[in-house]
């Protein structure tokens, strides 16, 4: 389908409103890219439009928001210089003054990954169509090894102990809670709103409450080499494909398991260029799961299934590339913005009032329960800072919804 038909040119103007979707949910702090997938499920199948319209508008929305969700993490997520050993590696980068380069290095390892991804999608969807059974049968204890692994990834053995014991009780917090259906004001209501709120927002900013704020942001130079920041990227897209088509596995997880196999020391660098690489990649992998398999991986696979645009396939992958074009860009320009903005108000007032917003957003998805399932994360959630832990054992909250019972 040409960009100059008719049906082309709708398909173009509903991504350019997909787009600004995307812009819009990446830089409010709370909104998961799940949550936000649907709320597009309940809104955009009410627009006027085609299937395959509404489906891009949807796809590039997600993947503009995993390029721009680094935005508010890196500037309203800033701790004490005193804590920063226990924070993400992008906020160490930001206490340094290396805000603006850990922009710019998130949006290489987003773009980067796609481009990895785009090539090599078809080929990896046909061996996992083909091994996909076998694995199903055995994902408890595919998942069993993944977590081990991570586990094992921790330096000393008093924190590997630490991290079986956060990600038990944070695989109980997501049997008591996942089964869950609370009625909030949003149609497509969640518990995994107040879940991931909870446990990956209030905690950073507690530890920031006192924190010193967003400091003055140096050049923007990149200092990595250009073979790091592609081995980095390309080990990003590898992490998307475990997550894309292994249930249960986070962007995170994927970049814990394969940022070993990258030569070279690129520390918290490299681990920004392939989480963020692995966060946009794992929309590519997702997406030729879903037309290919008929298995939706995310929540934006969910809501283009639900207005039924799962092909053809060509128009979505043009779709993806523009919108990762543009994330490409609003990274850049909105994130030097958003980092100035916020290093010149008061950061206190900053992180009280993102907690406001993140308690909303608990209640808009779940209701009263909501709010419950918040409280209870967010204390869950600061086990990894009391413990001197990686926050990316918390992703075991999934586990209960992927393991078959």
């Amino acid at each position: 389908m040409g960009l100059a038909t008719p049906a082309g040119v709708t398909t173009l103007g509903y991504v350019l409103v997909g787009v600004a979707l995307g812009t819009c949910s990446g830089l409010t702090p709370g909104l998961h890219a799940n949550n936000f997938a649907l709320l597009l499920a309940s809104v955009v199948p009410a627009l006027p439009g085609p299937p395959l319209a509404l489906g891009a508008a949807m796809l590039a929305a997600g993947v503009v928001h995993t390029f721009l969700d680094v935005v508010p993490a890196l500037a309203l997520g800033v701790p004490d210089p005193a804590t920063a050993a226990v924070t993400l590696p992008g906020h160490r980068l930001v206490l340094d003054g290396r805000g603006r380069e850990a922009l710019r290095l998130s949006a290489l390892g987003s773009g980067l990954a796609v481009l990895v991804a785009l090539p090599v999608a078809v080929p990896l969807t046909r061996v996992v169509d083909a091994v996909y059974p076998t694995l199903r049968r055995h994902l408890p204890l595919v998942l069993a090894g993944v977590a081990l692994v991570v586990v094992a990834t921790e330096p000393t053995w008093r924190r590997r102990l630490a991290a079986v014991g956060t990600l038990a009780v944070a695989a109980g917090l997501g049997w008591a809670t996942l089964a869950l259906d609370p009625a909030g004001l949003a149609a497509a209501g969640s518990v995994l709103a107040p879940l991931f709120a909870g446990l990956f927002g209030a905690p950073v900013l507690i530890e920031a409450l006192e924190g010193e704020g967003v400091p003055p942001q140096a050049e923007p130079t990149v200092s990595l080499g250009r073979r790091t920041v592609l081995g980095t990227a390309g080990a990003g897209a590898g992490a998307g494909a475990l997550v894309g088509y292994l249930p249960g596995v986070s962007a995170a997880v994927g970049t814990v398991l394969v940022l070993p196999v990258v030569p070279g020391r690129s520390g918290a660098r490299g681990f920004l260029v392939a989480s963020s690489g692995a966060n946009t990649a794992n929309t590519v992998f997702a997406l030729f799961a879903l037309v290919a398999l008929g298995t939706p991986r995310t929540g934006v696979m969910v809501a283009m299934e639900r207005v039924d645009a799962t092909g053809p396939l060509l128009p979505l992958v043009g779709a993806t590339c523009l919108a990762a074009a543009a994330g490409f860009a609003l990274v850049v320009s909105v994130g030097d913005a958003y980092l100035r903005t916020v290093g010149r108000l008061d950061y206190t007032r900053v992180s009280l009032g993102t907690g406001c917003l993140l308690v909303a957003v608990a209640y808009l998805f779940a209701g009263v329960v909501g709010l419950a399932v918040f409280a209870l994360a967010t204390f869950v959630g600061l086990l990894p800072v009391v413990l001197g832990v990686r926050r990316v054992h918390l992703m075991a909250v999934l586990a209960p919804a992927v393991v078959p019972s």
